[in-house]
């Protein structure tokens, strides 16, 4: 096991490719799908900071279900296009809002998360879930965090066997 170090003293750019390159060296050689999402969302959740709950939601017979995850006990099932997360599926695009209780329709897991960030995962076009990060503070979340977040979902796509889950 790869020892894993995120220096707080580098930008939050610094940061996220210090992380990215992480998720690399520890998903390395391993192919089990469920082992590698439980292992990113470890990941962020110990290099991400200000954050309450990371993890992913899977797609599912046309819904998000819960998957590998850090934080609270969470919602399950998510309808395509409802709250964050599924909206953010929905519209294959990346989400960052900076107060959910503005948010038309925001599914309320954990009350004391204010602002979120919700990156689809598309694997050569298809929706495979998405990955959804919270924070207990408004305005957490900014254009880094997306670009940040993009490119390691885009370096975990290839490292998870999305078939076998």
């Amino acid at each position: 096991m790869p020892e894993i170090r995120i220096y707080s003293s580098l930008s939050k750019t610094g940061r996220y490719e210090e992380v990215t390159r992480s998720l690399e060296s520890l998903l390395e050689g391993e192919s089990d799908a469920l082992a590698n999402l439980s292992n990113a969302a470890a990941l962020l959740a110990q290099s991400l900071d200000r954050i309450n709950w990371c993890g992913f939601y899977l797609l599912r017979g046309g819904e998000l279900v819960l998957g590998p995850f850090q934080g609270k006990p969470a919602c399950v099932r998510i309808p395509l296009g409802k709250g964050v997360c599924g909206t953010a599926a929905a519209s294959r695009e990346t989400l960052v809002v900076p107060d959910v209780n503005r948010f038309p329709g925001h599914i309320a897991c954990d009350p004391a998360s204010r602002s979120e960030i919700v990156v689809p995962i598309l694997e050569n076009g298809v929706l495979r879930g998405v990955l959804d990060v919270d924070a207990p503070e408004p305005a957490r979340f900014d254009e880094e965090d997306r670009d940040g977040l993009e490119r390691f979902v885009a370096v975990l796509i290839p490292r998870v066997a999305w078939g076998r889950l």
